[in-house]
């Protein structure tokens, strides 16, 4: 029997934060329905939208549930905790896709466990689960310049010139999630870790 996996965009609900950097995550996995042709419904028992479906070559697919978080970044960890109970998705089999101020925009890198780098979102999943063992899709949003606070840059919209290549980099991220489920962590990571900055 092949494994499920939950792939999970974090993000703030409400029109106001849709095109924040905090919500790259919920942006990410938009690209990915659109890709994949489903459409997001309502969870019957967490605080999410879904998508039940397959990645991969019809037929020969990996069973993947697609979410988006409905709450606020730092309840992540209830929802995700939920939809993986729900589905019978091990720990291990759970990939979250988030913002990283420790990459510069542009960046994509993929890992297990770890630590959160300060992201509340990761830090009450990791609670959640109990454990760091899952798998990571971090999209990198780069630092505030000058004295700017953090939390002010990541619920900031990205600049007009990082939207111009903003397309490109959920492109570059959906495929690298989408490579992680397939072929493995070490495959996925061997290809989009080689990649220069654009």
């Amino acid at each position: 029997m092949s494994t499920t996996h939950l792939l999970v965009g974090l993000g703030n609900p409400g029109p106001e934060y849709a095109r924040t950097r905090h919500n790259v995550g919920h942006m990410v996995l938009d690209h990915i329905a659109e890709q994949t042709g489903g459409t997001f419904k309502a969870a019957r028992r967490a605080q999410a939208q879904v998508i039940e479906g397959y990645l991969g070559a019809p037929g020969t697919g990996t069973r993947t549930i697609l979410a988006r978080t409905t709450c606020f970044m730092n309840l992540s960890g209830g929802p995700v905790a939920a939809l993986a109970s729900f589905y019978g998705v091990a720990p291990s089999d759970v990939v979250v896709v988030h913002d990283d101020v420790d990459l510069p925009f542009d960046t994509i890198r993929l890992k297990r466990g770890g630590g959160e780098g300060g992201h509340n979102g990761l830090r009450d999943v990791t609670k959640a689960l109990g454990t760091k063992d899952y798998l990571r899709v971090r999209v990198g949003v780069g630092r505030p310049t000058g004295r700017r606070d953090t939390a002010d840059h990541v619920l900031a919209a990205f600049t007009a010139t990082e939207r111009r290549t903003l397309p490109m980099l959920l492109d570059d991220a959906a495929d690298a999630a989408s490579a992680l489920i397939l072929d493995g962590l070490e495959a996925a990571q061997q290809h989009y870790h080689s990649r220069e900055t654009r």
